[in-house]
């Protein structure tokens, strides 16, 4: 038996009820998926790293997948991600006769609403208990002051965390002002003097996609607070969720002093 039902995107995709053999091409939804439906996850990509003894057939990149061994093993779902998956990837993929859910998380609650839907409506398991706990914890409001921040993800060039960004509304809702927040592209390259002359009181620097670390980073910003941060919880929207809000807040906490001084 099955049903059709529109993905995020508004495309009609026909599926089984329910889908029994899933490949994930997003890190975030494979950690997902692996947590809540084991059983069912059959394929991921190799840059899926979370669970870390995560044991399916690796099927090559997010942006390059291997087509040919995702066919393979003849899945009744694959799901992607408008902003990790290429539109050509998953046309191609549909043309082989293969069901593909596409995802939009441009947002938290974006992020939170598509998942309900993934594993309520598409996969028949309800709601999972890290999906209600990070429900809850995301509609509390801001525990932090309003510190200008930049968050870079590449180095040479230098490209930012812009505009109409999941890792832009979990910032504001942290209660941290974004000094690129109102850039015109999502991720903006920038010259090192204009993310300096930005005026940001606090750099955070995560370890994914480019990896900042002591050595690599807070070299760039002499003066202004830098904090290391992890890519996870800034940017990975499954079960991280239930545990990002306490430990950003415990992190930058560190560096924002209760009466809003800065640490340098």
């Amino acid at each position: 038996m099955s049903e059709i039902l529109a993905d995020d995107l508004g495309t009609a995709v026909e599926l089984p009820h329910p889908p029994r053999r899933v490949v994930s091409l997003v890190p975030s939804l494979t950690e997902a998926l692996a947590v809540t439906v084991p059983d069912r996850l059959v394929g991921a990509t190799d840059w899926c790293t979370h669970p870390a003894d995560l044991d399916v057939v690796r099927v090559r990149g997010t942006k390059n997948p291997d087509r040919a061994t995702i066919e393979a093993l003849r899945p009744d779902l694959v799901v992607a991600n408008q902003e990790e998956n290429r539109k050509l990837d998953v046309e191609r993929l549909r043309a082989a006769g293969v069901p593909v859910w596409v995802t939009v998380t441009e947002s938290v609650e974006q992020a939170l609403s598509s998942m309900r839907r993934l594993f309520g409506e598409v996969l028949g398991v309800g709601t999972p208990e890290w999906l209600a706990t990070a429900t809850t914890e995301w509609t509390r409001g801001p525990e932090l002051p309003d510190t200008r921040v930049a968050v870079p993800v590449w180095r040479d060039p230098w490209m930012v965390v812009g505009a109409r960004t999941f890792t832009g509304d979990v910032l504001a809702r942290l209660g941290l002002v974004n000094v690129f927040g109102s850039a015109a592209d999502r991720y903006p390259r920038v010259e090192l003097d204009e993310l300096r002359g930005a005026g940001p009181e606090l750099v955070l620097l995560p370890d994914e996609p480019y990896v900042f670390t002591a050595e690599d980073g807070p070299d760039a910003f002499p003066g202004t607070a830098t904090v290391l941060v992890s890519g996870r919880q800034l940017t990975w929207y499954g079960p991280s969720l239930a545990t990002a809000r306490a430990d950003l807040t415990a992190a930058l906490g560190r560096a924002v002093r209760p009466d809003g001084q800065r640490h340098g």
